[in-house]
């Protein structure tokens, strides 16, 4: 597979930033978004082709169990909001 361009990058990192916002609980709604961001600021200076390839890999496969997870969450959503969502 060929090194991933700037614009398939952009778009797992949208999709994963979109998928975050899925899920109903606040902690792990914040933990998949600090995550995903904190995963693309350690690859940002990536330059080997391969390494790239297995990170974008990596990413794609992260994107599919948050899809998944964001499922079973919501099947078993909280009734009551969080202290943090209150005032939202």
């Amino acid at each position: 597979m060929a090194s991933p361009s700037r614009a398939e990058v952009l778009t797992l990192f949208r999709s994963l930033l979109r998928t975050a916002r899925k899920f109903p609980d606040y902690n792990v709604r914040e933990y998949t978004k600090r995550r995903t961001i904190d995963g693309f600021r350690q690859n940002k200076d990536l330059s080997d082709p391969s390494k790239v390839t297995a990170a974008f890999s990596d990413g794609r496969s992260q994107l599919e169990v948050a899809k998944r997870q964001a499922v079973v969450y919501s099947l078993y959503a909280p009734k009551v909001k969080s202290v943090m969502e209150l005032n939202q």
